[in-house]
């Protein structure tokens, strides 16, 4: 007993020894995590400070963090002057519809080239997933020649158009998750007379419910927040988006009313985040057809 007793102390002292560095690497990896966190979380908590604040504390130096009277009407009056109203059912307008335009076109393409067998199946997808490394700014000065000619400018159809022609790293995203799907769905649903149509709505639709969320996050998180193309093609104060007319106000009042502006600022990230929480493991799951080995 007295050694069998030994045998097992010593087998405990062995397992504590083993896992003390485990333990250790484990509180580091979880405190370098924190600090990193922290270090991502502070520009929202400043922003949320110089919301709070009146217009002499932000001017106040050295700056102080909490504000010596919170001022929370600044998320009335800061929305009030810049016309946040407005501003966001323009910018909601644009979104949706650049959205739906996203998801509807990039789930189709990347359904016919992932499950339609054409001649040049292969040469589109290279093609489609070769102009994903083009910087979209290489296409701005034609985009806006064409928009001239077909008179377009100054209104949203430049906006939303571009999206109902599908994006390549929407495609890409839709045609991997599309493979992972067996082919032997679209072989019975042939077999009972169904076409690619019936094949697409009424069976991947379904099944890409990841993809297609994921694509439909990124795209309005993308046009929510998209400030090059207003700028270019909206010169109507009327049809500025949150981005322009934010920025337009910024540089009005030539930075002297910062409470207001971050104010309105942190309305404007809520929609947003608000989706992302909402869909998230949608968006998680959707992400993980990137890894999905091409066929």
């Amino acid at each position: 007993m007295t050694a069998a007793a030994e045998s097992l102390a010593v087998g405990r002292s062995v397992a504590l020894t083993q896992r003390v560095p485990f333990m250790v690497s484990r509180l580091a990896w979880y405190a370098l995590c924190g600090l990193l966190a922290v270090s991502m979380l502070l520009p929202l908590v400043w922003m949320v400070s110089i919301a709070l604040k009146g217009n002499g504390d932000i001017n106040q130096l050295p700056p102080a963090f909490l504000p010596r009277e919170f001022r929370v009407s600044n998320f009335v009056d800061g929305p009030a002057q810049i016309g946040f109203y407005r501003l966001l059912l323009n910018t909601v307008i644009v979104t949706v519809l650049s959205t739906i335009g996203a998801v509807v076109s990039s789930m189709i393409v990347g359904y016919g080239i992932s499950r339609i067998d054409f001649p040049g199946r292969r040469l589109w997808f290279a093609l489609i997933s070769g102009s994903i490394f083009v910087p979209g700014i290489v296409g701005l000065i034609p985009l806006q020649h064409l928009y001239i000619n077909l008179g377009l400018i100054d209104t949203w159809v430049p906006l939303i158009l571009p999206a109902f022609f599908g994006s390549p790293i929407f495609v890409f995203l839709a045609r991997q998750y599309y493979q992972s799907i067996p082919r032997y769905l679209d072989e019975s649903a042939t077999i009972d007379g169904a076409g690619h149509w019936m094949i697409f709505t009424r069976i991947m639709v379904p099944l890409t419910k990841p993809v297609w969320i994921t694509v439909a996050i990124m795209s309005f998180q993308f046009a929510w927040n998209d400030y090059l193309s207003p700028l270019v093609y909206l010169q109507d104060a009327k049809k500025f988006t949150l981005p322009l007319g934010m920025a337009a106000f910024l540089s009005d009042q030539a930075g002297s009313q910062y409470n207001y502006y971050m104010a309105t600022n942190l309305l404007f990230v809520v929609p947003p985040l608000v989706l992302f929480f909402l869909a998230q493991r949608y968006f998680m799951e959707g992400l993980g057809a990137l890894g999905t080995i091409a066929k």
